[in-house]
């Protein structure tokens, strides 16, 4: 993509980029060092957190021939665990020894260098875009966990290292894993080809409880703090609508050709999450998107304890009615229900990875992952500021939510006042940068 600081991507030329992208990753002939299928695939982790001690314990069952050798967190006590509990399963296929165990916030980079063929980044949004970059640029292969970034200017970053990654014949696998469900991949084909004919109108919805959160220590600095509560700080989450619903969404502009919309609009606030602890994220976002032929995503999501909770998707269209999550089955003039097996989708997606690279036929799913996660975070662009939003808005934002610096002594880029309470958006006050 054009350098974002000199041009402006507006909806059109972002559509044109894609395509073009799309047809030139499909001519790409991929090369890998590892086509012969009893090769052994050195694996790096970055972020030892529940989510990506799980990712690795994925990438080692989608692949007997695939070793986890280094592993890096912010958090040494992070590390430790995993280590511990991979270690426990896995035996002789976790061989991460001192010399390969990282902590810090530099962590990711040793990672990387020390000699791996793939890297799992599971450590906050917020760090995905720099991560993928540094790691794309050393030609390693990558799984990227969900949401790839919290701002316009990732997002762009993450576009622009996804087409180096096609450059470079690497594969890129994202962490959206309901693309990799069988049961979803066959009902979302049925849909794009047409069984329920126009798509006029979708709804989402994420509805659920709430989540963890660790207790302030004496010890812990405030970069320390948001760094082990990062759920609830919007610049390392983007907060729950973009870390957690860009699931739902991801279904949604699948659907639509994950070609993004023109604008969106909706409303969101911070009713029963009040608490400081909770930083300064919402507990609630209704999002309409709206796109160029009137089709409309509606969105839901809501993180409240003792409410009724739903996680569905609904497609309506001319000629009958979807439901993914919630029946996989359509219902109209060509009625159908899912009746295969289930698997697990966390394994497949490795196993997708890993057969593209001995294959030698790289897999890229760098576009639709930053369209799904830059639709969450236009959406909580909308709630934030209570206004109608563009994609072009959106996508040429300049604001970055970064801090100045990334030490545990350096302050994050939301502080708390006098009496500890963080800042939080005010729909109508609050602007858009």
């Amino acid at each position: 993509m054009p350098d974002s600081n000199t041009t402006q991507t507006t909806r059109r030329n972002f559509l044109k980029t894609s395509a073009a992208a799309a047809m030139a990753g499909s001519l790409t002939i991929g090369r890998s060092a590892h086509a012969a299928g009893d090769e052994t695939l050195k694996v790096g982790l970055i972020g030892c957190g529940g989510r990506g001690t799980g990712a690795a314990a994925n990438a080692l069952n989608a692949d007997e021939n695939a070793k986890l050798i280094a592993m890096g967190d912010a958090f040494g006590d992070r590390l430790e665990g995993s280590l511990k509990g991979l270690k426990k399963k896995y035996e002789d296929r976790v061989t991460v020894d001192a010399d390969h165990q990282f902590v810090g916030f530099d962590a990711y980079q040793k990672v990387i260098d020390s000699g791996v063929d793939v890297v799992i980044l599971t450590t906050p949004p917020h760090f995905r875009p720099m991560q993928l970059k540094a790691a794309i640029e050393a030609g390693k292969h990558v799984f990227c966990e969900k949401p790839v970034g919290v701002d316009g200017p990732g997002i762009r970053s993450v576009l622009e290292t996804a087409e180096k990654a096609k450059e470079k014949g690497l594969s890129i696998v994202s962490g959206l894993c309901w693309r990799y469900h069988p049961a979803v991949k066959e009902t979302m084909q049925r849909v794009l080809d047409g069984d329920i004919g126009e798509v006029l109108s979708v709804q989402e919805t994420y509805n659920t409880g709430t989540l963890w959160h660790r207790a302030r220590q004496p010890e812990w600095t405030e970069m320390e703090f948001q760094m082990r509560n990062w759920l609830y700080f919007s610049w390392l989450s983007g907060d729950h609508n973009t870390e957690q619903h860009v699931h739902s969404l991801d279904k949604g502009s699948w659907v639509m050709g994950d070609q993004p919309p023109v604008k969106a609009w909706g409303l969101g606030g911070r009713q029963v999450r009040t608490d400081p602890k909770y930083g300064d994220i919402f507990d609630h976002h209704a999002v309409v998107y709206e796109y160029a032929n009137g089709a409309k995503i509606h969105a839901y999501c809501r993180q409240m304890a003792g409410c009724w909770n739903d996680v569905t998707d609904t497609f309506v269209g001319t000629k009958g009615t979807c439901r993914v999550l919630g029946g996989y089955r359509i219902d109209g003039e060509n009625e159908w229900r899912y009746r295969g097996t289930g698997e697990n989708m966390y394994d497949l997606e490795h196993e997708a990875l890993f057969s593209a690279i001995r294959a030698g036929k790289p897999i890229n799913n760098g576009h639709y992952m930053a369209v799904s996660s830059m639709l969450a975070i236009i959406g909580r662009m909308c709630t934030y500021t209570g206004q109608a939003i563009t994609w072009d808005q959106a996508i040429n934002s300049q604001q970055s939510l970064a801090p100045a610096s990334y030490s545990f002594e350096a302050d994050p880029p939301i502080m708390p006042d006098a009496d500890g309470k963080y800042p939080v958006a005010v729909p109508g006050v609050t602007k858009l940068v």
